[in-house]
């Protein structure tokens, strides 16, 4: 599991766009809006492509 952290995560409209996202990437993964965080169930590729689909989003992702 990799947790990236979101600091642009403000609302949980924000939670919604991105878990709307990361479900038709076909991505496993937990949202936490009280941590600002996204945490990705799968290898390396699966977290590359969260990245991309939060960055898609206007959103900065940082591994922790």
């Amino acid at each position: 599991m990799t947790t990236l952290k979101v600091p642009e995560m403000h609302c949980n409209h924000c939670v919604g766009r991105i878990t709307n996202a990361l479900n038709e990437a076909g991505l496993k993964f937990e949202v936490s809006l009280e941590n600002k965080t996204v945490t990705i169930d799968g290898c390396a590729n699966c977290v590359k492509t969260a990245v991309s689909e939060l960055e898609d989003l206007g959103f900065s992702a940082e591994q922790m």
